[in-house]
């Protein structure tokens, strides 16, 4: 018998909840307020570390010469990338704020079910990668939805990128990971 079971749930529930996903005893909110927490500290420890190099690099590098941290294969040289990632699309940035701000509300909506640890720290990553770029479309030149974002790690043969693309690329991939084991936000684990 396996211990979902001995608790008196069936497998597949998330622990601290019933057949029926209501609360088998009190844990399960507390479980689920911590994964919230961790999401949310996840998001702004990777919000704050992008938005600080980014003034970092500004401040320091932008109209200057790259530097060469491992000769060519990698330098910091500062980009205003108004699209996406290899600066596809630049005139769709209002576009690229949109689907910034999508993703935020559908973590929001998701948030309210997270009792999986994993899922957590992935959506985190994407939460806080996510402000960190909307927050340069806001807010820097030109501003009004069409700023530019600051790219400022630029490995040879490469996207110029930042910490908050970096912070989004892991999320999605811990996410693409979490969907192959079949592990689901709500804690349960399915069989395909």
């Amino acid at each position: 018998m396996t211990e979902a079971e001995q608790a008196g749930r069936p497998t597949g529930t998330p622990e601290g909840t019933d057949a029926a996903g209501g609360t088998a005893d009190g844990d399960g909110a507390v479980k689920g307020r911590r994964r919230l927490a961790v999401l949310f500290s996840i998001a702004a420890f990777a919000y704050l570390l992008d938005l600080s190099s980014k003034m970092l690099v500004v401040a320091k590098l932008e109209h200057h010469d790259p530097i060469e941290v491992i000769g060519t294969w990698l330098q910091l040289d500062v980009i205003r990338n108004r699209g996406a990632a290899f600066s596809l699309g630049e005139t769709m940035t209002i576009v690229f704020t949109c689907i910034a701000s999508a993703v935020i509300v559908v973590i929001a909506r998701i948030a309210r079910k997270l009792y999986s640890l994993p899922w957590a720290i992935a959506l985190g990553l994407l939460l806080g990668g996510a402000f960190g770029n909307l927050t340069d479309r806001l807010f820097r030149t030109p501003g009004g939805l069409e700023g530019g974002v600051v790219d400022w790690i630029a490995p040879a043969h490469f996207a110029v990128f930042n910490l908050a693309d970096s912070a989004i690329v892991c999320g999605g991939f811990l996410i693409v990971i979490l969907s192959f084991r079949g592990l689901d936000p709500d804690g349960t684990i399915h069989k395909d």
